[in-house]
């Protein structure tokens, strides 16, 4: 590192030869006068801190004295670049300080020469570097404070600081004399006790055969990978600080993994797969069966989630930006946390799932697990895995991470947060306790047992609008821009394959056939033959034409899509089923009405909020208060992955939910029948009105009778 130009604001010049340690000090007067005593004053801002040090002494060091947030890995030996401050200059009225340059020691050769992964900023001193000399304010930027506000890429986590269990301390360790019969793990012992207070540690038995060489290839400096109990994970020859963490969303259907560095607390990489589990069954209870009716089932599916997530892991690596081999950053991978459903959660664990599959759903196992990576078929060495909590016997681990993320257990207002998949997880939150249950939805929302569903890829329809006057269909495709009436749309698509429509677009289509007045609020499509070719007989119903069968130029036949009475009633069956459960965690609540609604998930965050009020995925409520949050799961596994007290919060939230099992509830039945009808059977829809213009029909008992509503401009709605 060059040494710093003449006349940087912030940046120390270098002292004159003749003022040694006894520099001159400015009053607010401009006048110079000597200091009487050793003794100087240091402010730390933000945070305002006063302390009182002896002149000479290291910044960081003033800083530990007073219990001022400043991180180091490196033991203030100037390698780690992680306790940068900025001394500031001028007059500091509210503390009676004025400084100028003088006030620390000039710029050192560890500085100049420094060549760590966090360059020194303009106008920044390495804390452990830089000597006090004089009445000064110092500046501890974000970056350097130990739990600093955690501001990440591809997720978002408001109000996190870096609090990670796993930490790099890097010692030296003394020279050995004839005579001095300590082992090599007791002088690491005693250096981590001296050097950063860390008393009562252990040395993992796999880390032994690592340590005699790491010391020598250090020539006996050495990095220690140390958890907070004490016990040292790992070793590295000389001043290495790479410690990495895995967070793992393990959904039914997808896995989401996301690859952070523990010293900053950034996302470095993220990755995804597939579950291979899918093979066995599509939803949940079909994974159960399996396991049920084939003896070792339970080995199998246990095999192909942690060969999965091997992989994942592989994958992480290989994506970091790095000039480390993958095998390099394994073995730096050092903390894994990993969150799912209760039948996923079981299953990684390798725990039998059947009793989940039959009331009372029974888990084995609902509090948080601590066990080391290998237990799990992962090849990490040097790291510890911990599995959430889960809530209930189809409320799980992913759920919790959710509910942490959103804050849903620590609300003042009602907040309702649903993460949308094969098993819908519910969990509402109140200013006086928190609820959950599952509804079994299924496969629908993701396109399974959709005559024209398909999974998100490019092609897949994920968005759709019929007129309303000639029932024409207009839609747009992932991988495409134009809408398929725009002159665009044919040159965007010309290699795409139009294969169905993914779970957005089967939402849409479903609340634009009952509010194009295809079908009626039943869910039945009615018979508009003679209005329209897009809706003809289909034994004895009718089906909704989007596409016909067309064959392009080359002899490739594309297949019609559309949609049968069957799929609507599919759709019904799973939005019904999502909204019975919400409504019976609102009776059992207490409450009417919940204006804060959030949508989790990869398929919760393509939903537009409209047509999930109008097919009654939720209770009413204005359409601003209906939120996509994306993978809060995977959000709140990674809190959990850098802060050991969300780790902990999380545990005790979970143990404060009331557990509603719908199953058993006898009202579950008969919110279900009433939730079968667009939006609702009986449940007014008064904010919905305000935005889409809801068909005329015949208002049952209890509702307003209003009939046709007025809707406002709304785009392409």
């Amino acid at each position: 590192m060059p040494e710093p130009a003449a006349g940087e604001a912030a940046v120390v010049a270098p002292l004159r030869a003749e003022s040694g340690l006894g520099p001159a000090m400015t009053d607010l007067a401009g006048k110079t006068e000597a200091r009487s005593d050793e003794r100087v004053t240091v402010v730390f801002t933000p945070s305002g801190v006063q302390a009182e040090a002896e002149r000479g002494t290291s910044l960081l060091d003033v800083a530990r004295s007073v219990g001022v947030d400043i991180d180091s890995t490196c033991g203030g030996r100037g390698l780690c670049g992680r306790c940068q401050v900025t001394p500031s200059t001028g007059e500091f009225a509210k503390w009676s300080i004025a400084s100028d340059e003088s006030a620390v020691s000039s710029w050192t050769t560890s500085e100049s020469s420094y060549k760590g992964r966090r360059r020194i900023e303009p106008g920044s001193r390495l804390g452990c570097q830089a000597k006090v000399l004089a009445d000064v304010v110092v500046d501890v930027p974000p970056a350097s404070q130990v739990h600093r506000p955690v501001v990440r890429k591809k997720i978002d986590l408001p109000g996190l600081t870096l609090d990670p269990l796993i930490t790099a301390r890097y010692v030296e360790l003394p020279e050995l004399e004839l005579g001095d019969e300590r082992a090599d793990d007791e002088i690491l012992r005693e250096a981590l006790a001296t050097d950063w207070g860390i008393d009562h540690t252990t040395v993992e038995g796999r880390v032994l055969p690592s340590l005699h060489p790491a010391i020598v290839e250090g020539d006996r400096a050495i990095t220690a990978i140390v958890h907070r109990d004490g016990t040292v994970l790992a070793v590295r020859p000389g001043f290495d600080e790479a410690v990495y963490g895995v967070a793992v969303d393990i959904g039914s259907t997808t896995i989401a993994g996301y690859l952070v560095d523990l010293a900053s607390g950034d996302v470095v990489a993220n990755a995804g797969a597939m579950n291979p589990q899918i093979r066995f069954g599509e939803d949940l209870m079909s994974r159960v069966s399996y396991v049920m009716m084939n003896p070792g089932g339970d080995k199998e599916l246990t095999s192909a989630v942690r060969g999965a997530l091997d992989q994942l892991v592989t994958d992480l690596a290989g994506a970091l930006d790095t000039e480390l081999g993958e095998v390099a950053v394994r073995a730096r991978i050092h903390d894994i946390v990993m969150v799912g459903n209760p039948v996923m959660h079981h299953l990684l664990l390798g725990i039998d799932p059947t009793p989940l599959g039959a009331a009372p759903f029974t888990l084995t196992i609902g509090a948080p697990v601590d066990l080391r990576a290998t237990d799990l078929d992962l090849d990490l060495p040097f790291a510890r895995a911990h599995i959430g909590p889960c809530i209930a016997g189809h409320v799980g681990a992913d759920a919790a991470a959710a509910l942490l993320n959103e804050r849903t257990h620590d609300t003042v207002e009602p907040q309702l947060m649903v993460d949308v998949g094969t098993n819908a997880e519910i969990v509402l939150g109140t200013a006086g306790r928190s609820y959950a249950a599952s509804s079994p939805t299924g496969p629908a929302f993701e396109g399974a047992q959709i005559s024209s569903g398909m999974r998100a890829t490019a092609g897949a329809i994920e968005r759709i609008r019929i007129d309303r006057e000639t029932f024409e269909p207009r839609f747009k495709v992932i991988g495409a821009d134009a809408w398929s009436d725009e002159p665009e749309f044919a040159e965007q698509t010309a290699k795409l394959d139009i294969a169905g429509l993914c779970g957005s677009a089967i939402i849409e289509v479903i609340g634009e056939l009952y509010l194009a007045g295809v079908c009626d609020h039943k869910g039945v499509i009615q018979d508009l033959t003679a209005k329209t070719d897009r809706v003809v007989p289909d034994e004895r119903t009718f089906t909704y034409v989007i596409r016909s069968e067309v064959t392009d130029d080359d002899g490739t036949t594309h297949p019609q899509l559309a949609i049968t009475q069957n799929d609507v009633r599919q759709i019904q069956l799973a939005s019904s089923a999502l909204r019975a459960g919400i409504d019976l965690l609102m009776e059992h609540a207490g409450i009417t009405e919940c204006h804060d609604v959030r949508l989790a998930g990869a398929f919760g965050a393509h939903i537009d909020p409209v047509y999930a009020l109008v097919l009654g995925l939720v209770p009413d409520c204005p359409v601003e208060s209906v939120k996509a949050v994306g993978n809060s799961a995977g959000a709140g596994t990674v809190r959990m992955l850098v802060s050991s007290q969300q780790r902990e919060e999380v545990a005790a939230a979970v143990r404060n939910v009331e557990k509603i099992e719908t199953a058993t509830e006898p009202r579950f039945q008969e919110l279900f029948v009433a939730a079968m009808a667009f939006p609702h059977a009986t449940a007014p829809s008064p904010h919905l009105a305000e935005v889409v213009t809801l068909p005329e029909r015949i208002q049952p008992e209890g509702g307003d009778g209003r009939g046709r509503r007025r809707r406002r401009a709304s785009g392409e709605r």
